[in-house]
């Protein structure tokens, strides 16, 4: 007799999360200036504590956020003189590495850049490979956008806005379930079973029996 196994795999559903991230550095002379894991040529840099990288730092916060894993300063505080000078995608891999374990990746981010100087539109191509690469995600799921604050009074101010959507794959209770069905034996099938038990014959005639403890000829 033959046995067919049949596996049928559940669909898979779906679970959103999305992130806000918010950062803003004045700028400063006598530093690097560093935008997205990229240095800049500019005449000033930004100030922080660590590279001053506000788009990473952004993205970072974007992402913990969405996991509800607190935000950079939690992981990275800047009274930490450890942190002093970092480079900000130490803080990138963390908050991937908080995503990866809640069980989400990332479907794409959009971000926002507001200053003055350096225009962004020129760099912007250069600022969406680089961050791609630091998440692992097709370019085309990175967006990167340049403003310059209208009325705003932020003349000496850098800016930084991101929204991430994160998605997860859950799955179900009983992810797979197998499923065995028996094929109903054929005419064949059943010949060629009684034709090995004629050929090899068993002696069956103790089966089903027990020897008497006793003699029978003890009974009265």
């Amino acid at each position: 007799m033959s046995v067919a196994a049949r596996i049928s795999h559940y669909n898979l559903s779906m679970d959103f999360r999305i992130g806000l991230g918010f950062d803003s550095h004045a700028f400063k002379q006598g530093v690097p200036l560093v935008i997205g894991g990229l240095k800049i040529d500019h005449p000033e840099g930004l100030a922080g504590h660590s590279d001053g990288d506000l788009l990473l730092h952004a993205i970072t916060d974007a992402l913990l956020g969405a996991v509800s894993a607190g935000d950079i300063g939690t992981f990275f505080p800047p009274t930490d003189p450890k942190w002093k000078g970092a480079d900000s995608t130490v803080f990138l891999k963390t908050a991937l590495e908080e995503i990866a374990l809640a069980g989400y990746k990332i479907v794409n981010l959009d971000c926002v850049l507001v200053m003055h100087r350096p225009k962004i539109v020129p760099i912007a191509a250069d600022l969406r490979e680089r961050v791609a690469d630091l998440l692992h995600l097709d370019i085309k799921r990175v967006s990167i956008k340049g403003k310059t604050p209208e009325g705003l009074g932020h003349d000496g101010t850098a800016v930084a806005h991101v929204v991430v959507l994160l998605q997860a794959l859950e799955l179900p209770e009983d992810p797979a379930k197998l499923v065995l069905t028996a094929e109903a034996p054929t005419d064949a099938d059943i010949d060629a079973a009684l034709s090995t038990i004629a050929a090899d014959p068993h002696d069956i005639s103790a089966l089903g029996r027990k020897r008497s403890p006793f003699s029978t000829d003890d009974l009265t």
